[in-house]
């Protein structure tokens, strides 16, 4: 029998200010930076979009702060790809210990699971047949904590607008759709789908979308009412956490800000934009290290053919043996004097920076902001 989605229909008063955050993958400054930066209050409703938790080192912490916070102001968490891993393993869904198993061996101490055995000094699952026996201790230990796993629903509904974390092929019969295509569906913008209400997806990293300007901010399409939050936080080293801010679910606005945790510096130079740049994307990012020359390494892209210089730690051997690259890119960004951006690298070749949630190189010189 599928898993369906569950969906939530909770009452939001008109003109109630709502604020949509996704993957938080378990970074826990992030989130309490970006909250701490739109002013949240007890007026607001806080919608998580799906993945607040794995692969970040605070994901027990986060899952607790949210808790606590759940106690105080209005919160819907939803259910992301990632989270139902967890919610999956502790409903002993068919099959469920042989799929995780391998995913905790890969993740270890950035799994949720492995976080709150070590903390109830549990032992790590070294075999499947491990797994019931972890599950039996994490329920009774852990009764709030799994409780707030087992009870994450999938699509929240309210107004004009609709929340999944990965998306819908439809707006009506929501409660008929089968739940882990709704968390998992990749390239969601690219499948060609419009809607009469606005819905607001994660998952799938914004940057991934261009491939020549790596950009982390929400992409709003306004023509088709889709908008797609995920600034790539934990996951690439110029991530951000996004948030969309909706001043009312029956309304048509939208604004949008970030947290990145990064220092800023001030541009004392202008520079133009480059032409003709390129977006490295995990889903194409093996390369060839031509050379290396201090902090960075000069590679060559087959796939595009185009050779670029980056910083030498992008550049790595991932679980395929094959080199690859984090996202990067060659864009020269567009500055002018005065413009402040948000430092993410800086290298023997340049500095890589942020300008409006745009990543790019620039070469002049900064002044460094204090805080």
């Amino acid at each position: 029998m599928p898993h369906l989605a569950q969906v939530i229909r909770p009452r939001i008063e008109p003109g109630r200010r709502v604020i949509a955050v996704s993957d938080v993958h378990g970074n826990l400054p992030f989130l309490k930076g970006v909250l701490e930066q739109v002013g949240f209050t007890r007026s607001d409703a806080l919608i998580i979009v799906g993945d607040l938790l794995e692969k970040g080192k605070d994901s027990l912490a986060t899952l607790r702060y949210v808790l606590e916070l759940q106690k105080t102001h209005t919160v819907y968490p939803l259910c992301g790809n990632c989270d139902d891993i967890a919610q999956a393993f502790l409903e002993d869904r068919p099959g469920i210990d042989k799929a995780v198993w391998p995913i905790l061996n890969y993740w270890r101490e950035r799994a949720l699971l492995i976080q709150m055995a070590a903390e109830a000094g549990l032992p790590f699952p070294e075999r499947v047949d491990d797994m019931p026996a972890l599950r039996t201790a994490l329920l009774d230990r852990f009764p709030e904590e799994t409780g707030f796993l087992l009870n994450l629903p999938t699509i929240l509904e309210a107004g004009n607008f609709l929340f999944v974390h990965g998306g819908i092929p439809r707006e009506d019969r929501l409660d008929e759709l089968e739940a882990y295509p709704c968390m998992k569906s990749d390239d969601f913008l690219g499948q060609g789908h419009s809607f009469q209400k606005w819905v607001v997806v994660g998952h799938w990293p914004v940057t991934l979308y261009d491939p020549h300007i790596q950009c982390s901010a929400p992409l709003i399409d306004r023509q088709r009412h889709i908008v797609s939050i995920d600034g790539g936080c934990v996951l690439k080293a110029d991530g951000q956490l996004n948030a969309l801010l909706i001043p009312d679910v029956y309304g048509d606005t939208l604004d949008h800000t970030w947290y990145d945790g990064l220092p800023t510096v001030t541009a004392l130079d202008a520079q133009e934009a480059s032409a003709d740049p390129i977006n490295i994307r995990w889903s194409d990012s093996e390369v060839e290290v031509l050379t290396e020359e201090g902090d960075c390494a000069l590679i060559r892209h087959p796939a595009s053919g185009r050779e670029l210089w980056l910083p030498r730690d992008f550049v790595g051997v991932w679980r395929d043996g094959k080199t690859h690259t984090e996202d990067a890119t060659d864009y020269r960004l567009p500055v002018s004097p005065g413009d402040i951006l948000t430092l993410v690298r800086e290298t023997s070749r340049g500095r890589l920076v942020k300008k409006n949630g745009i990543t790019g190189w620039y070469h002049g010189r900064i002044k460094y902001n204090l805080d």
